[in-house]
């Protein structure tokens, strides 16, 4: 089976060509060669928002064939940590989920479940394939959507994931989706957003998710950050750089109710 693209045509284009032509113009042609990275973290949203950041942080990066996706379940839908089953559907194109990858994930780990559900109408995750996709033609991925977990399980599933990857042998870039603050001034959300921003540039997960959680910062992706960074570390990172930080006035013009986007890259 495969997943269909629920939001080409409303987040993104849904003609083929002018979805290439789009991402394109989003990613800047970078020296070569590219940065190897473990990790990165993206925003979701519609193109006119985020796509810049999107673009400009994958562009540095060189995106290895094999990609596991971590991204916040907004539906309520579906297990906590629910894994793909599926292929994926984008305009133009169908990125083969690995099922290589897949089965380490789920010999690994008892909190991972193979469902669907939570992604049928999940967008985080599908609008930065076009992307992934530009920037590696060969692309297989592993999906993960989270939800309601704990920071004990957040680092539980870290170190299962860290076990997967490391039975798969093959290299594997994560990447982690969450748009940043939602919805307050550009004074106050940027405010929010530099707050967690500095605890995932010093790779603190405990500190990004205490922070979210004590602050009231409305980042939807605080979960699969956490679990990203705790994976990183284990796989190795000492760093983390912040490639581009926005919000949605910078496309739309209005300043008192923004959406913040951070792009990041963790080696």
């Amino acid at each position: 089976m495969s997943r269909a693209a629920v939001v080409a045509g409303r987040f993104y284009p849904d003609d083929p060509a002018q979805l290439k032509s789009e991402v394109a113009g989003y990613m800047p042609e970078q020296a070569l060669p590219r940065q190897k990275a473990l990790a990165v973290v993206l925003p979701h949203a519609g193109y006119v928002y985020s796509g810049p950041t999107a673009g400009a942080t994958l562009a540095g990066v060189d995106v290895p064939e094999n990609v596991l996706l971590l991204g916040p379940n907004h539906t309520g839908m579906g297990a906590a940590c629910s894994l793909s089953p599926d292929d994926w559907r984008i305009p133009g194109a169908v990125i083969p989920t690995n099922k290589a990858l897949a089965k380490a994930i789920l010999d690994t780990s008892s909190l991972v479940q193979e469902d669907s559900r939570a992604h049928q109408r999940e967008h985080s995750l599908e609008v930065l394939l076009p992307f992934l996709h530009y920037a590696q033609p060969n692309l297989q991925i592993a999906a993960l959507c989270l939800g309601g977990l704990s920071f004990a399980q957040c680092s539980r599933l870290a170190q299962d994931l860290h076990s997967a990857l490391q039975a798969f042998v093959e290299p594997v870039l994560v990447v982690a989706s969450t748009d940043m603050n939602h919805f307050a001034s550009r004074k106050e959300g940027s405010r929010k957003d530099q707050q967690a921003i500095e605890r995932i540039l010093a790779l603190d997960a405990q500190g990004l998710y205490n922070t979210v959680r004590n602050r009231q910062i409305s980042m939807c992706g605080v979960l699969p950050v956490s679990v990203t960074i705790l994976l990183s570390l284990a796989r190795g990172a000492n760093r983390a750089e912040l490639v581009r930080y926005t919000d949605s006035g910078e496309a739309g013009g209005m300043l008192d109710q923004v959406v913040g986007y951070a792009g990041l890259v963790v080696s």
